[in-house]
């Protein structure tokens, strides 16, 4: 039996679509499969497909955008140890300066962290978790590393080391519960 070429209306489509031109061929393995199971009208699907391109430029727009700040955060941390290492008494870094330099390191460090967020996400249109608390945990060394103990009420020094600790926890399960779904084959 000849597949026929030509077109027939289908009315389903055309109140999906209004005013087009409408037509399945009967040829089509595909019918109206495209609709979805659950029978989504056209417009939800293309106004589901314009919300995921626009939410994919956005990513893509702040990798772009987080990538030149790592980059030009990188370039004024060699400045500012450049800075450390030429202030009198030479090649002596003085510890202010230490904490200062080790703080910024751990900003750029979170860039570089994030990065591999927005990286994640765009392959996979996932984020990761693990990762997330890995950002989480440096940003909370960031701050016990560049905070002046003796000016921190002892209330927030027990809130960050709280907060540390939860942190802490939550990546430990993390890991736990990715070690666990790994099958047995694989684990060494």
């Amino acid at each position: 039996m000849e597949p026929r070429s030509e077109a027939r209306p289908s009315h389903q489509l055309e109140n999906l679509f209004p005013g087009r031109a409408c037509a399945i061929h009967s040829d089509n393995p595909v019918g109206l499969g495209f609709l979805g199971a659950a029978g989504r009208d056209g417009r939800e699907i293309m106004l589901e497909t314009l919300l995921t391109k626009i939410q994919k430029l956005t990513v893509l727009a702040l990798f772009g955008m987080l990538a030149v700040v790592v980059v030009l955060s990188t370039l004024h941390l060699g400045v500012l140890i450049a800075q450390e290492i030429w202030t009198p008494p030479r090649f002596l870094i003085r510890v202010q300066g230490l904490l200062e330099i080790f703080g910024y390191f751990l900003l750029v460090l979170i860039g570089v962290e994030l990065l591999e967020t927005l990286k994640a996400y765009l392959k996979k249109d996932v984020i990761h978790v693990r990762v997330v608390l890995e950002v989480a945990l440096i940003a909370m060394a960031r701050k016990v590393i560049i905070e002046e103990p003796n000016s921190v009420p002892g209330l927030t020094l027990l809130g960050i080391a709280a907060l540390i600790l939860a942190l802490s926890m939550a990546y430990y399960f993390e890991r736990q519960a990715q070690r666990g779904s790994v099958p047995n084959s694989e684990q060494s």
